[in-house]
């Protein structure tokens, strides 16, 4: 199996710095009506994701009204056990036991650099030999 053939490139690929504000983060996820999205650090490796519900819970825990959401970050909202990245070379068993488990795999290089992301729908299209057109993310 090629990851390659089915990723997503990161350039096509919607995600949030874990500096970015919480209200940066609600607004990719809002814009692009998805669930969950990828969390890189400074030097764009991956740390984890974000998802709905985890700003949703953020937003319960606190006090502070919502205007106050450009000061919190999305290091303060992220699981970094939630959603796990796989490697670039990882083989075909690894990419479905994956995909079992979450909407969608990151995928990481050796230096841990996000290179793009699997979808369920990508994978599945993958097997049956349908192709996919990449669809330009219009804002990062």
């Amino acid at each position: 199996m090629n990851i390659i053939k089915m990723m997503i490139p990161k350039s096509m690929t919607v995600y949030v710095h874990e500096d970015s504000s919480v209200r940066q983060g609600l607004e990719a996820i809002s814009r692009h009506s998805y669930t969950a999205i990828p969390v890189l650090d400074g030097q764009d490796r991956y740390v984890g994701s974000v998802a709905e519900g985890d700003f949703l819970r953020f937003l319960m825990e606190r006090e502070e009204p919502l205007r106050e959401l450009e000061r919190c970050r999305i290091k303060d909202v992220i699981r970094k056990d939630f959603c796990p990245a796989i490697s670039i070379d990882s083989d075909a068993d690894t990419v479905i036991d994956a995909i079992l488990e979450q909407n969608f795999i990151p995928v990481v290089d050796s230096r841990n650099t996000l290179c793009g992301i699997v979808t369920r729908r990508r994978l599945i299209a993958y097997y049956a030999g349908r192709e996919i057109p990449l669809e330009p993310v219009l804002t990062q």
